[in-house]
């Protein structure tokens, strides 16, 4: 098997993204669908139906619903689907792969039920001879602006610095710059919470509490996420980059994001069962605030921001009296990293 033969696992807006990235590179990529349909649609007709499907896709990507047979048949494959799903799907395959398959997680998020990073899922599920090989892909992109060639830049975290810089060149073209890091938890970590933190954001933006009160979110958002990943051993200096503060900007700011978009939508007054009613997209910080809190909780830390996003999502409190809990918490030092 020739060691380039890539699949995406994930159809969604990202998935399809990447796969045009690697489209571009390769002679062909594997895009493995959920939905038959989807499948169907890109290869009659060379687009999504669900995702993206303004945009003509390259007629070398080709996709199936075969999950096992897409594992058995690529040396590389991409994990693009939701961090809930991550578990099941990782165990549907783990029979069809070998020792030498390299997985890249494209994904972002906490595991809600069990508080678990993606990199320490790939080992339970894979063993830790192969899930201590996988790479991990994150950064300010979004798929829109991907699929259409406009520059962007990621980075690559890995344990193997062999299968680091591998991935980082199979990514890397004119228009999508690659990093590498061997920084895996602190990049989990940014591309996970920047989603927890840009929901805080768009819930500021919707009630109309201005451009001041989003920069004191987003700034004391990445301190709540700084001190998070000092206690699981991931360096600071991650936080500064692309897939810290980075992503943050690009989630919490711009109207492209879904996270920011649902906080807005909830800040506005409408319910988070209305909004994800008959949506394809998922929002992924709304799970990740769930396993984020646990975690918060398990390791005694103060992280007031992920608190009053779940407490909005999961709890019924009013996003009005949770800008007021926030306000008027004790006084105390800006630079409190170490503080509990």
């Amino acid at each position: 098997m020739d060691n380039t033969t890539t699949a995406i696992i994930g159809a969604g807006s990202w998935g399809t993204a990447l796969a045009t990235v690697l489209a571009s590179k390769l002679p062909r990529v594997t895009l493995w669908c959920h939905e038959p349909e989807v499948a169907e649609g890109i290869n009659r007709s060379h687009r999504n139906p669900f995702f993206l499907k303004e945009y003509l896709l390259p007629e070398n990507i080709v996709a199936t619903t075969d999950l096992t047979g897409a594992a058995r048949d690529h040396a590389i494959l991409v994990m693009v689907v939701p961090t809930q799903f991550t578990r099941g799907i990782l165990r549907s395959l783990r029979e069809a792969v070998t020792e030498e398959t390299l997985f890249v997680s494209a994904s972002k998020g906490v595991e809600a039920h069990t508080m678990t990073l993606l990199s320490d899922i790939h080992i339970e599920i894979l063993g830790r001879s192969l899930g201590e090989k996988s790479c991990f892909l994150s950064g300010p992109s979004f798929a829109r602006d991907t699929i259409s060639r406009l520059p962007a830049a990621v980075a690559i975290a890995g344990c193997d610095p062999e299968r680091v810089e591998r991935v980082q060149r199979l990514f890397h073209t004119a228009w999508f710059r690659t990093y590498s890091t061997d920084d895996v938890v602190g990049l989990e970590l940014g591309g996970a919470m920047k989603n927890v933190i840009a929901l805080a954001a768009g819930i500021n933006d919707g009630l109309g509490m201005g451009h001041s009160a989003r920069a004191a979110i987003i700034t004391r958002g990445l301190n709540e996420i700084l001190r998070l990943g000092m206690k699981l051993g991931a360096r600071p200096e991650t936080f500064a980059g692309l897939s810290g503060l980075g992503d943050l900007l690009l989630t919490a700011t711009s109207d492209l994001s879904r996270n920011r978009t649902v906080g807005v939508r909830i800040g506005r007054g409408e319910s988070l069962e209305s909004i994800q009613q008959g949506s394809h997209e998922i929002a992924e910080g709304v799970r990740t605030a769930v396993g984020a809190q646990r975690l918060a909780e398990k390791l005694q830390l103060d992280m007031p921001i992920t608190r009053a996003v779940y407490g909005i999502l999961h709890e019924g409190l009013s996003p009005r009296d949770a800008v007021r809990e926030l306000m008027e918490r004790d006084l105390k030092p800006e630079n409190n990293l170490l503080d509990p």
